[in-house]
């Protein structure tokens, strides 16, 4: 994935519309944030043009994205600190179905490019 993610506006919005209730207002600045954020947690473009229609679906978008990024964080997390703690312990095949697991739930491609990144490093040679 090229360049560095920025999901600090899509949050924002997220809190000011799904937790204080306030409107998704649909301007040309939320779309272009839903849209790139769409294609960020793997939601297909035709998708989430169709949901940027009327404000109840760019809503229910605005909710997929923010629960892709955030349950997705949180399953990498703690795969991630499982598997260090697993591989302090010698028990590599453990530590690497840590991230096995996380590759056969997750979709959003950073979270899985970190998984597979992780994956690797522990068949590398260590570096020490």
């Amino acid at each position: 994935m090229s360049g560095e993610l920025n999901w600090n506006d899509v949050r924002e919005l997220a809190k000011r519309v799904l937790e204080e209730g306030g409107p998704l207002l649909l301007s040309d600045e939320v779309r272009a944030i839903l849209r790139r954020t769409a294609r960020e947690v793997a939601i297909d473009a035709n998708e989430a043009e169709q949901a940027l229609r009327s404000e109840p679906e760019a809503t229910a978008l605005l909710r997929e994205m923010a629960r892709r990024i955030r349950d997705g964080s949180h399953r990498l997390s703690r795969a991630l600190a499982q598997m260090y703690r697993l591989r302090e312990r010698g028990d590599l095949e453990g530590a690497r179905q840590q991230m096995r697991e996380v590759l056969t739930i997750e979709v959003v491609p950073h979270y899985r490019d970190i998984a597979e990144t992780s994956l690797e490093a522990l068949d590398a040679p260590d570096s020490d």
